[in-house]
Order: structure tokens, then C-alpha cells, then sequence
């Protein structure tokens, strides 16, 4: 389901994951919501998946939108990595 190398953020409510989801979808950007892995906290129990090809427009149209994840994570192996602020 999450491939190596694929980004996955997770958000505080199952809202804010689905408006997100809307967004990203409308702008036709290659992601795909998915359960949120076991090894991830999520509150809401949903993740947006998405690979390095699309990272920097999906996270500025998140950033735009004001609906920036709680967390964001690398699949790295067989770990989840986390993206510290850049």
C-alpha cells in the first residue's frame, strides 16, 4: 500500500483529511487516501499518500489552504520516517 520512498501525512480529524483530499483531487495531483498505517498515530484513522513526483505542489497547495498536516512521514524500509520542518 505505501511503497518505498512514498510520502504519508496524517491530519487531527477525519474533516480536515477529506477537505484536503477534495483539494489535492480537484487539482488532478497523483495521491490516494489510504488507511493510516499501524505504525502511525492518526486520530482519524485516515492518511493522504503521495510520492516524491508531487511532493512540492501538494504540500504548497495544502500550505495555501491552510489545512497543513499534523504530521508527515517517508516510508523508508520498512520505517516511517518523520519530516521534521524544512
Amino acid at each position: 500500500m505505501v511503497n518505498e520512498g512514498d510520502y504519508v501525512v496524517i491530519f487531527n480529524s477525519i474533516h480536515r483529511v477529506m477537505e484536503a483530499e477534495k483539494l489535492l483531487k480537484e487539482r488532478r495531483l497523483s495521491i490516494l487516501l489510504i488507511p493510516a498505517p499501524r505504525a502511525l498515530a492518526a486520530d482519524c484513522g485516515l492518511a493522504i499518500r503521495y510520492g516524491e513526483e508531487v511532493r512540492q505542489e501538494v504540500e504548497e497547495v495544502l500550505t495555501q489552504a491552510g489545512l497543513m498536516p499534523r504530521e508527515s512521514f517517508r516510508k523508508q524500509g520498512e520505517a516511517f520516517i518523520k519530516i521534521e520542518g524544512e
